[in-house]
């Protein structure tokens, strides 16, 4: 009888039984992962990519006050992932978060469609104009804070669960997992493209009811799709909590500050035998950055006459290791905010723009301002295949690395693209101002003669960015984490986009407060048209370029982890620089 083969990076089944290898994880798993992925992704901007005008035409707000309340929510939405991480990767584990946090969406998902389809709920319109009462306006911000709240339990986890569907010690394995990230933000994009098109427009010519109504179907869904590959998937045993580890090693590190640390980095602290003190960890290797953290790991006489070490005093070269990984990952992570700034233009200023640009093609079909975002969708569904199938085998014969690109240099390439993405709306808003200018239509209230098409490169170029640094972002944060911190590690990445949305609050509303002093109108003034939005996206064009210069310094600093069987190989290891 042939011997059951199992995996050899300590996943289990949902029993807590080694995975066979066989009959579990890889592509076999990963269609259920990406289903519900793309199910929650097409739920998630079915009702958020228009939510400005909602704001707008529903709450009855200004432009300035529906722009900052969408990317202070959508800011949330990337700082829940915190919570859902910390609670996968010290206690429920990935599966059971995901599943508990998918109820808690479903519920803010039922309660914002019956904000606008129950009568006392849904506010009272006559005409173009609604009055939405205060508790309304509650109601509609508590379905929006319950759908944060959820989807920060879905988001750091479900790409690291899929990504735990590959042995990593299997070299096959290990390749399959790089194109794994490719076609996961592939299946968001799916969803987004079905949502920005479809979803914006029903939302627009049927009834806000439909259009939040379906993304709560969409989502149940997802639900069934996560739980019918139950029995395929391989899970990673928590490892208790992270930030109690980390705790350790500062505590411990201070308390041994004059300590001296040998030079013969075998004489740190480390188990003997072949697994990590930390559950679900392997070994890391010793590195020579962050040099103090070392002095947690030095074993003094008086830890030797005390019994079992106490990781208060004295902990492992892997646990400080671990600490250390997560430092050197923070410079990376600063570097997404400004991307994620500018990304964040999408669902605010890119569609108060696009609303006074002509929406027709033909004489009775009007396209709505929010559906333009289908450009960007368009672009990362094209631009995946064509870095996967083309780019990365083209790339690989010239660097000799598997992946081709490196992470740090795909993630800069993305950073570059981006600047052009903001001289590209900058432009078209000069244009647009000249239009107006010359026909005198600054109060007008009819679209300007020019076509909301013209849009379209911006959208186009945001979505290249993304292909190179959204996606080398996920990779990079779950392949540079430590193991037992990989969801904490990926909930870190997506911070990024909330810190993003909340920096461009904070411009929008720093602009605001400065442009309207002594009477004057502002950059972005309710009527666009007297407006300068050209200022802000040539704001935002300086700040990317300011950013992709400081992040190439901090990515020639950067060392990548190498765990201790890793092999050194081109497949990111400690001795490759970025």
């Amino acid at each position: 009888m042939a011997e059951v083969e199992y995996t050899k990076d300590g996943t289990t089944d949902l029993k807590g039984n080694p995975s066979v290898k066989k009959s579990t994880g890889t592509w076999k798993a990963c269609p259920y992962i990406l289903a519900n992925e793309c199910c929650e992704r097409l739920a998630y901007y079915g009702m958020s990519t228009n939510l400005v005008n909602y704001m707008k035409n529903r709450l009855n707000e200004s432009n300035t006050a529906a722009a900052n309340n969408v990317t202070n929510w959508s800011g949330t939405c990337y700082i829940t992932p915190l919570i859902g991480a910390f609670l996968a990767d010290a206690y429920l584990g990935r599966f059971w978060t995901i599943s508990i946090f998918m109820i808690i969406y479903i519920f803010g998902l039922i309660l914002l469609t019956m904000t606008a389809s129950v009568p006392g709920l849904s506010p009272k319109c006559t005409g173009d104009k609604c009055y939405p009462t205060g508790s309304q306006t509650a109601t509609v911000f508590t379905a929006l804070y319950l759908i944060a709240l959820g989807t920060g339990g879905i988001k750091p986890c479900v790409s690291s669960f899929g990504a735990d569907q590959f042995d990593d010690s299997d070299p096959i394995e290990k390749k399959s997992k790089t194109s794994f990230f490719n076609w996961f933000y592939f299946s968001i994009n799916i969803g987004a493209l079905i949502a920005s098109s479809v979803l914006v427009y029903i939302q627009t010519n049927v009834g806000w009811s439909w259009g939040f109504g379906i993304p709560a179907v969409v989502m149940a869904i997802a639900v069934a799709c996560f739980f019918i590959g139950t029995r395929l998937y391989r899970n990673q045993k928590p490892g208790g909590s992270p930030l109690t580890r980390i705790a350790q090693v500062l505590v411990a590190s201070v308390r041994k500050w004059q300590v001296k640390v040998p030079e013969d980095k075998s004489l740190l602290f480390e188990l003997t035998d072949k697994e990590s003190a930390i559950e679900g960890s392997r070994k890391l290797e010793h590195s020579n950055q962050l040099k103090f953290l070392d002095k947690a790991c030095v074993e003094t006489p008086n830890d030797q006459s005390v019994g079992p070490a106490n990781p208060w005093r004295l902990c492992t070269v892997t646990q400080v290791e671990e600490l250390k990984s997560v430092v050197r990952l923070l410079p990376i992570w600063a570097s997404g905010i400004v991307f994620s700034a500018v990304y964040s233009q999408m669902s605010t200023m890119f569609v108060l723009q696009g609303d006074t640009l002509d929406p027709h093609i033909g004489p009775h079909f009007k396209i709505p301002a929010a559906s333009l975002s289908i450009f960007d969708t368009l672009s990362v569904l094209m631009w995946v295949p064509v870095y996967d199938f083309i780019i990365v085998p083209v790339v690989r014969r010239i660097t000799g690395r598997q992946r081709g690109f490196t992470q740090l240099t795909r993630m800069g390439i993305g950073l570059f693209i981006s600047i052009f993405a903001m001289v590209a709306a900058g432009l078209l808003e000069i244009v647009r101002l000249n239009i107006i200018h010359r026909h005198n239509l600054y109060d007008s209230k009819d679209f300007i003669p020019m076509s909301i098409f013209w849009q379209i490169p911006q959208y186009f170029i945001i979505g290249a960015a993304e292909v190179f640094t959204f996606i080398g972002q996920l990779e990079f944060f779950y392949d540079q984490a430590p193991d037992a911190m990989r969801s904490m590690c990926s909930a870190l990445s997506l911070t990024t986009n909330a810190l993003g949305n909340y920096l461009s609050t904070l411009l929008v509303t720093i602009v605001a407060d400065i442009t309207t002093r002594n009477g004057r109108l502002g950059w972005i003034p309710d009527n666009l048209n007297r407006g300068h939005l050209d200022y802000f996206y040539w704001l935002l064009a300086i700040l990317s370029f300011t950013n992709f210069l400081v992040y190439l310094l901090i990515a020639n600093w950067y060392t990548y982890k190498k765990t201790a069987d890793d092999v050194e190989d081109d497949i990111g290891n400690g001795a490759e620089k970025n």
